[in-house]
C-alpha cells in the first residue's frame, strides 16, 4: 500500500474517533487524564471561557506516564490548569484512577461524598478518545444526566503527533481503542455504537500495513 493511500486510511479512522459535539454549558469540566497535557491546556481555557462552574481532573499514573510526569494524571493536568489561571477552589481532583472506568467510578464517588450533584457534563479527551469515552459515560455512569457533550483539542491526524508523543505510539493507542469500541459492549463496559463498513476497511488496512 502506498503511503497516500494508508494516510488515507489513518485519517478515516481518526475522523471516526471524534464525535465534533457542539459544546453546552454544562455543571461540570471532566477531563480524563492522559499523557498528553494539551488536553489539560485546553480544558483550562475551557474554563476560563466560562463553560462550567467546575473543573475535574481524574487520573493516576498509567502506562505511559509513569515514567514521565512525576505527580499523577490529574495532579500535573491541575497544576497546567493552576498555571493558566484556573482558581483551585474550582477544581477537583481524583489521582487514583489507571482506567477509564476507574475514572468514571471513582470520580462519581468523589462527587458524591462532596454533595456535588452535576447533571451536566462536558468530557473532555484526546481526540481519538471521544468517542469511547462518550460510549463508557453513558454505560457506566451510575447516574441519569441531563446532558452530555465530548470535546478535544481540534487538529489533523499529521498535526497530532510531537516529540513527546510519537507516530507510532499515537497510531497504536488509536487502534487500541477503536477495537475496544467494538469489543467493549459485549463485556458490559460501554454503549453499543454503529461502525461504518467503510471505517472498519480502514482498521483492517492499517493494521496490515503495519504487521
Amino acid at each position: 500500500m502506498n503511503q497516500t493511500k494508508l494516510y488515507q486510511h489513518i485519517e478515516r479512522l481518526w475522523r471516526y474517533m471524534q464525535l465534533s459535539d457542539d459544546l453546552i454549558q454544562s455543571d461540570c469540566l471532566f477531563v480524563l487524564g492522559s499523557n498528553d497535557v494539551r488536553v489539560a491546556e485546553y480544558a483550562a481555557n475551557l474554563y476560563l471561557q466560562g463553560w462550567a462552574e467546575y473543573l475535574v481532573f481524574s487520573g493516576g499514573l498509567g502506562r505511559l506516564t509513569a515514567d514521565v510526569f512525576e505527580q499523577s494524571e490529574a495532579e500535573t493536568f491541575a497544576q497546567i490548569a493552576r498555571d493558566l489561571g484556573v482558581p483551585s477552589n474550582k477544581m477537583i481532583i481524583e489521582a487514583q484512577a489507571t482506567n477509564t472506568g476507574e475514572n468514571l467510578l471513582f470520580t462519581h464517588q468523589l462527587l458524591t461524598q462532596r454533595n456535588l450533584n452535576f447533571n451536566s457534563f462536558i468530557l473532555v479527551q484526546k481526540p481519538y478518545m471521544e468517542r469511547r469515552t462518550y460510549a463508557s459515560f453513558r454505560q457506566q455512569w451510575p447516574t441519569q444526566v441531563k446532558h452530555l457533550c465530548v470535546t478535544s483539542p481540534k487538529g489533523e491526524f499529521c498535526d497530532y503527533f510531537n516529540e513527546e508523543i510519537d507516530l507510532y505510539t499515537t497510531l497504536s493507542a488509536m487502534l487500541g481503542d477503536f477495537e475496544r469500541i467494538k469489543t467493549y459492549p459485549a463485556l458490559g463496559y460501554q454503549i453499543e455504537q454503529v461502525i461504518p463498513d467503510d471505517v472498519n476497511m480502514s482498521y483492517q488496512a492499517i493494521k496490515s500495513a503495519l504487521s
